[in-house]
């Protein structure tokens, strides 16, 4: 059987013209495993439905105040630079899962509608999901967090679920907010247990 050829690389204008073509339900842009060869842009756009699975982007991608209106899948995608998401918005669920971050990841202000997952996702540099608001389930399941992490008044309404997340002893959870269950089975903030303690309110049940 002959070998799948790779997707060819895409120019950050012609990864923005791909995405920003009317949204249809039902449809997307199947974009899996694709190469941008330069930081993509694309802020304040309504985005169409993508499949950037196994995407690299090695200078990195601003996504500022963008609306992704179908589905937004990044699984194992690689930012070799910063990723700025913030002040964005998920219509549907959000992907992220196995994901590597070099760069500083920036989820600040973001609205997740649906399930934001970043299950097995590596953050070299950082994160911030300070003031941000997830309608549906947080997931962090084994998620590794390297340098400034900040939830820092993120309103998680469907909970957060953080078995075997690894945040550093510095991490910002002040003002916090956790209205369905709340799962921290063998996660661990510096060299200690992560506590339901450390959130500023935990409204479900808790898991530890």
């Amino acid at each position: 059987m002959a070998a799948t050829a790779a997707p060819q690389p895409l120019t950050p204008a012609a990864l923005r013209a791909r995405l920003t073509r009317p949204w249809r339900h039902g449809e997307h842009a199947a974009l899996a495993g694709i190469t941008c060869t330069g930081r993509a842009d694309l802020s304040g756009c309504d985005l169409a439905g993508v499949d950037l699975s196994g995407a690299h982007f090695p200078h990195g991608l601003d996504a500022r105040g963008a609306r992704f209106l179908g589905i937004s899948w990044f699984a194992g995608a690689r930012f070799g630079a910063g990723a700025d998401f913030s002040d964005a918005v998920f219509m549907n669920d959000a992907r992220f899962e196995d994901a590597r971050f070099l760069g500083h990841a920036g989820f600040a202000a973001t609205e997740f509608r649906g399930i934001a997952r970043f299950d097995r996702a590596g953050f070299a540099a950082g994160a911030s999901l300070a003031g941000c608001v997830a309608l549906g389930n947080l997931s962090l399941q084994g998620a590794r967090f390297d340098g400034p992490v900040s939830l820092r008044g993120a309103q998680l309404m469907g909970g957060l679920w953080c078995e075997d997340a690894r945040l550093p002893a510095d991490a910002d959870l002040s003002g916090t907010e956790i209205h369905g269950r709340l799962w921290l089975r063998g996660a661990r903030r510096g060299d200690r247990p992560l506590r339901a303690a450390d959130f500023a309110i935990a409204f479900g049940y808790v898991w530890s």
